[in-house]
Order: structure tokens, then C-alpha cells, then sequence
């Protein structure tokens, strides 16, 4: 009798269980076409908690190699549990992550490089890319979501690439700029060659590196002395080695102790 009521409790139990399942949503996903890349793009966008019954505007993080298998839901996570107030490390913040169709082909500019671009013959569009996210996704988040004029940009490795173009060329496209691991290797080291262009309005930068090999930690730290050689009063400049990560696991790290530098409230 025993083993009956517990198989009938059980069951109930499953039945019950079953019953209250429902779709678990950290933000939206919207597709749409492109008429700067003439392809169809997604983006997936973290929308804090609260928001759909608040009036506040919220900072928006551009991320990039944002799609949901990709960085787009550990960096949403970072921002959601970096907002809580007895955390205090990020104000609430929108996450607008740019999901990739050929990454190669966006985060890179023309190469000289012939051996690079026979292997690769898509790359060197990003200026394309660059007019996507400023004409077209800028301006519909800003339409579409209750924002401020704070825009900060996430990318590492080819997307630090993509990043350090935009500062160096566009720097006023975004407020902040969280750089990691970028692939200033490309076409023979030439973006560290290029004087950037000057901005008066206020910035925050961020580079890190792993322990990723000679080349790598040679030539983000490089982007930080030259950064830092021009800096001025407009500038807040970090930098940070992170010994312990590497090309693959840099990126969450490097995110949350950027976080911590650029926009931690001291209690």
C-alpha cells in the first residue's frame, strides 16, 4: 500500500512538474535585413530586470561574436550579476549582442597580406560592417529601447581587431571601448602603424591579453603604450595580463575585471 501511494504521489508529483512549465527569456531576439551588408543579421539583445515596467534609460553594451552559441549569454550574465545592487560593478544595462554570418569577412579591413587573402578570399569588409552597426543597429536600438547616449563596444580577437579600427578611425561611435586579445596581427601589424584619430569626447578603454605566445601579449601591450602615449585628460586607459587564461577563456575574465575598473561604484 506503502509503494502504491508513493507511485501515485510521484506521478502527481511529474504531473504537476509538467503542468508549470513555461519559456524561460532573458531578452529578444530580432532578424532582419540589412541593406548595408544586403544579407539577413540577428540580434540578441539582454534586457535587465524590471525593464518592461520601468521608465529608466539604460547604457547599451554592443557586443561582438554576439550570437546565443558564441559570448552573447556568459557576457549577459556578467551584466545581470555585475548590476545586482549589493554587487554594484555595472549599472543595469542593455546587451545588444551582433550575432556572426563570416567574421572574417566584417572584423577585418584590406590586407596586403596576398598569402592571407588567397586562404581567405572574403576578408576585408569591416568598413561595410562599421556603417552597419553605426547606420542601421545604432539608430533602431536607440529608436526601439529606453537608452542613454553611454555605448560601449565588446570584442576580442578578431572582434578586438574590429574595435581597435573603430577607435583608431570612428572612435566617437562608442563612449567605451573593452578590447581583448586583439589580432593586431593582421596584414602585417599595419592598424599599430596608423596614427588615430583625435576625439574630444570622454572615453574608457580597456585592453587585456592572455598568456597567448610572444606575439600576442607583444602587440596588445604595444596598442597600450601608444594609446597611452597620446592620451589625454579626455581618456581613462587600462591594462591588464591576465597569465592565467588563455586565447579561449581570456574573454569572461577580462570582461569582468574590465567592469570592475570602468564602471564599479565604490561602496
Amino acid at each position: 500500500m506503502k509503494k502504491f501511494l508513493f507511485i501515485l504521489l510521484f506521478v502527481t508529483f511529474q504531473v504537476s512538474i509538467s503542468q508549470e512549465k513555461k519559456p524561460f527569456s532573458i531578452g529578444e531576439t530580432l532578424s532582419f535585413y540589412s541593406e548595408i551588408l544586403q544579407e539577413d543579421r540577428v540580434l540578441n539583445i539582454y534586457l535587465p530586470n524590471g525593464y518592461e515596467n520601468s521608465s529608466k534609460q539604460y547604457p547599451v553594451i554592443y557586443l561582438l561574436d554576439g550570437s546565443t552559441d558564441e559570448d552573447f549569454i556568459h557576457i549577459a550574465g556578467l551584466v545581470q550579476f555585475g548590476s545586482f545592487s549589493w554587487i554594484n560593478m555595472i549599472p543595469e544595462t542593455i546587451v545588444v549582442g551582433i550575432a556572426n554570418v563570416d567574421r572574417k569577412k566584417d572584423f577585418t579591413y584590406p590586407s596586403t597580406d596576398k598569402g592571407y587573402v588567397k586562404k581567405y578570399p572574403m576578408t576585408g569588409h569591416s568598413e561595410n560592417f562599421i556603417q552597419f552597426l553605426e547606420v542601421e543597429v545604432q539608430p533602431y536600438i536607440e529608436k526601439s529601447y529606453n537608452v542613454t547616449e553611454e555605448k560601449t563596444l565588446i570584442g576580442q580577437s578578431l572582434g578586438g581587431l574590429l574595435a581597435t579600427e573603430i577607435l583608431f578611425k570612428k572612435p566617437d561611435i562608442f563612449n567605451n571601448y573593452i578590447i581583448v586579445s586583439p589580432s593586431l596581427w593582421y596584414d602585417y601589424e599595419s592598424l599599430l602603424k596608423m596614427t588615430p584619430k583625435d576625439y574630444t569626447s570622454e572615453k574608457k578603454i580597456f585592453i587585456a591579453v592572455g598568456e597567448e605566445g610572444e606575439i600576442m601579449k607583444r602587440i596588445a601591450n604595444e596598442l597600450y603604450l601608444k594609446l597611452k602615449k597620446i592620451n589625454n585628460h579626455h581618456t581613462q586607459l587600462y591594462f591588464n595580463f591576465l597569465e592565467e587564461q588563455d586565447h579561449g577563456n581570456v574573454l569572461h575574465l577580462a570582461v569582468y575585471e574590465a567592469f570592475e575598473k570602468m564602471f564599479s561604484v565604490k561602496k
